[in-house]
């Protein structure tokens, strides 16, 4: 086994051999700056120009619909305040999920404080939100919904192109934070039904400190950063070219291997997750076992916390999370396993292990081994017992949450 098996991919992923190869000129060859009209400018722009038509064929969009971001969070950002910005006028209601990501709830509820009216929709035990749920909040004075692609936690894959086709009928923008899907599972924006979507380069073998919003021609939105006027006015500053060289690069290695990785890693998948099931009592699934990402594994083992069973599994050399990595340096539970019904008691017991390029069928292997003997452990001095056991919303030990 090496030093570190790696299954955190949700939260970040390694810059790929290919992608840090095509970024490497431009820090040391082709630095200039792509607005100058020298030679060295136009060296910068042009790999701007061949990594804007790069994302764009990804997400098959024209590159004029792509604007180049310091990553996911911007994007989400420069979606939710560029729309209520400009939309001020017509209305002030703006429809969301109760599992977003915390650059869209955060942002949301940055525009309540201001006096927008935000309505949050419910997700099932699946963690699935109902479309006729999307229909029935729209009201005359709503400008945007704002529901993610597949959640950060759990892997549910959420039903975007039915939302869209609602929004599209109403006359409503609907925008997608879609960085955990981008480049793992196909993004056709207009298959997809989307105004607006956000990407994020760390997620898919790119670099850090660059992401995208795919804006469709049509939507007008308020800047929210102000200069010189870049990315056609709608996001000011001297681009990272070498950056947005990396996300174009990770871009087209997405589009060579996204379908096999799909087909490989989601066998993985499986094999871990039943595998759990089978050897640990009292474990479920948290997510629709389906309709979620390819590499998304997520768990409860209840009686136990998840940050123990991190440590412990850290010890033996496997890298995992428990809710996001976002927020998991706080103590409170996730709040996309809360919105999905799971008990207080038992979100705490949360696990996710994300697989990647890189992951093998002997990693797998090897956190069934492990993991058992270490929840055995930690049950034996928890407190919480089997046959003591607080309400578990009807979960049982051999179950998934799939609603």
């Amino acid at each position: 086994m090496p030093q570190t098996i790696y299954l955190d991919h949700a939260a970040t992923t390694p810059v790929a051999p290919e992608v840090l190869t095509a970024m490497l000129p431009y820090y040391t060859e082709m630095w200039g700056n792509p607005s100058s009209i020298h030679r060295a400018g136009r060296q910068a722009a042009d790999g701007m120009d061949e990594a804007r038509a790069q994302v764009a064929g990804l997400l098959n969009a024209l590159p004029k619909e792509i604007v180049f971001t310091s990553g996911g969070t911007e994007a989400d950002n420069l979606a939710i305040f560029g729309t209520a910005m400009t939309k001020a006028d017509a209305g002030r209601h703006i429809i969301t999920s109760a599992i977003e990501h915390h650059a869209v709830s955060h942002a949301c509820e940055a525009l309540r404080r201001r006096g927008w009216e935000i309505t949050t929709l419910p997700v099932n035990g699946a963690g699935l939100v109902d479309p006729d749920d999307v229909r029935a909040a729209i009201r005359p004075d709503t400008v945007l919904v704002t529901i993610m692609h597949a959640n950060n936690e759990v892997g549910v894959i959420q039903p975007i192109a039915d939302i869209g086709a609602i929004c599209r009928e109403a006359g409503v923008w609907f925008h997608t934070d879609a960085v955990q899907t981008v480049g793992h599972i196909p993004t056709p924006v207009n298959e997809l039904n989307v105004d607006m979507l956000s990407l994020s380069g760390h997620k898919l073998y790119g670099p850090k400190g660059v992401g995208a919003l795919y804006v469709r021609r049509g939507v007008r939105l308020v800047p929210q950063i102000y200069g010189g006027g870049h990315e056609r006015n709608l996001r000011s500053g001297t681009e990272n070219v070498p950056g947005i060289v990396g996300l174009g690069a990770a871009a087209v290695l997405a589009q060579q291997e996204m379908v096999s990785e799909a087909t490989r890693q989601a066998a993985l998948r499986d094999k871990l997750l039943d595998g759990l099931v089978e050897r640990i009592p009292d474990l479920f699934v948290t997510g629709h076992r389906t309709q979620r990402l390819p590499n998304n594994a997520s768990i409860i083992t209840k009686y136990i916390e998840g940050e123990a069973q991190l440590l412990r599994l850290d010890a033996v050399g496997i890298a995992a999370s428990s809710g996001s990595a976002c927020t998991s340096g706080s103590l409170d539970p996730s709040h996309v396993l809360l919105a999905m019904g799971i008990p207080v008691e038992f979100a705490h017991g949360s696990l996710r292990f994300t697989l990647g390029r890189g992951t093998t069928e002997a990693e797998i292997d090897y956190v069934l081994e492990q993991l058992p003997p270490i929840v055995e452990g930690l049950r034996a001095m928890s407190p919480f017992k089997p046959g003591a056991d607080v309400c578990c919303g009807g979960l049982c030990a051999s179950s998934d949450h799939s609603g």
